[in-house]
């Protein structure tokens, strides 16, 4: 019977099982530490949660590679080509679990942000914050991809000759400009110039609706329908929008009747300021109703009132409109509008 030795493929089955226990037992560890520490400090478990399987991946991979490097598997003719795939599984992992944890530090700030702040300030801090985060995963995804590519030789040479040549890195970034650099420039000034926001209410090619997602390339709309309207970036900062939230989420609306002259406009304002006042959508900064018009056979009287957001405007004209209809219907009836015709009964001859 043989003895036993580590330079044999009996030996490589004996020390990536080492390297795996042992892998594990550094994970048990950390979870333990993570444990112990969570008590005094808030979200370490949820990092410990986030992390577990890129943490372990990462582990795992560089500890079975330690362990073929230091058995049979080394001495081989294919250890090179072997010992690049561990090493682009090292990258790729790592690049896991590095953004895992920029994920967690982003969704941490933004709670913070969103805990401390209200309105449109805590939508432009939650705008600027996503983008980052996006930003940052790109970049970790392209640094990997880079690296892993990097680690051939013959990519390497081409990679060199490419940096070395301006001429040719500059029509590269030229023609990326006119479509996908240019959307990604786009989508970085429109969160940090402050043009549109997470939660802001726009009208957009006509269709109303909130900014739910900004992403770099494009920024999706979400219609009060339910329907989702996907925008490019580039459209944000070279077409004129609607926003009703730029400052402040307060807005005023109006609501507009054509109603008879034989219209009682003071009953009709004091009718409108009962209904306002009694409505839970009004906020109480502003409330009017005047005769804006009048022509033909119809005076145009326009109903103005003030809600906190865009949401409670829409209810509260709708609840306006009804009420001042039904109250016109039922107490003056002829002011509601209506076409008149003379006629005149021509004279018979004698």
């Amino acid at each position: 019977m043989a003895a036993f030795t580590w330079d044999s493929w009996i030996g490589t089955a004996a020390a990536i099982g080492i390297a795996l226990v042992v892998a594990a037992s550094v994970v048990a560890l950390l979870a333990l530490a993570v444990a112990l520490v969570s008590r005094k400090v808030g979200g370490v478990r949820e990092l410990a949660r986030r992390a577990r399987a890129s943490m372990l991946a990462t582990v795992a991979v560089v500890a079975i590679w330690i362990a073929c490097a230091a058995t049979e598997p080394a001495q081989t003719d294919g250890w090179p080509a072997v010992s690049r795939l561990f090493l682009i599984a090292t990258i790729l992992v790592g690049a896991w679990l590095l953004g895992a944890l920029a994920s967690f530090g982003f969704e941490g700030l933004m709670a913070r942000e969103e805990a401390v702040r209200v309105g449109p300030h805590a939508r432009r801090r939650r705008t600027q914050l996503l983008v980052i985060h996006r930003l940052v995963l790109v970049t970790i995804a392209v640094l990997a991809l880079g690296a892993v590519l990097f680690t051939f030789p013959e990519m390497r040479a081409v990679g060199t000759s490419l940096l070395a040549s301006a001429g040719i890195v500059s029509i590269i970034a030229g023609l990326a400009a006119q479509s996908i650099l240019g959307n990604l420039i786009a989508g970085v000034q429109v969160a940090f110039t402050d043009a549109i926001r997470v939660g802001d209410v726009v009208v957009v090619e006509g269709e109303w609706g909130t900014i739910g997602e900004i992403n770099l390339s494009y920024v999706v709309v979400y219609i009060w329908d339910e329907r989702r309207l996907v925008v490019p970036c580039s459209y944000f900062t070279t077409t004129p929008i609607e926003t009703w939230t730029r400052r402040s989420d307060a807005i005023l609306g109006t609501v507009f009747m054509d109603l008879d002259w034989h219209l009682p406009m003071d009953e009709v304002r004091a009718q409108f300021e009962r209904i306002v006042q009694a409505s839970p959508f009004w906020d109480g900064r502003s409330s009017s109703a005047a005769v804006t018009d009048s022509q033909g056979g119809f005076v145009t009287v326009r109903f103005v009132m003030s809600s906190k957001d865009s949401s409670d405007q829409w209810d509260l004209r709708c609840e306006v409109r009804e009420k001042m209809m039904t109250w016109l219907q039922q107490n003056h009836p002829e002011a509601l509008p209506r076409t008149r015709i003379a006629v005149e009964q021509a004279s018979l001859p004698v």
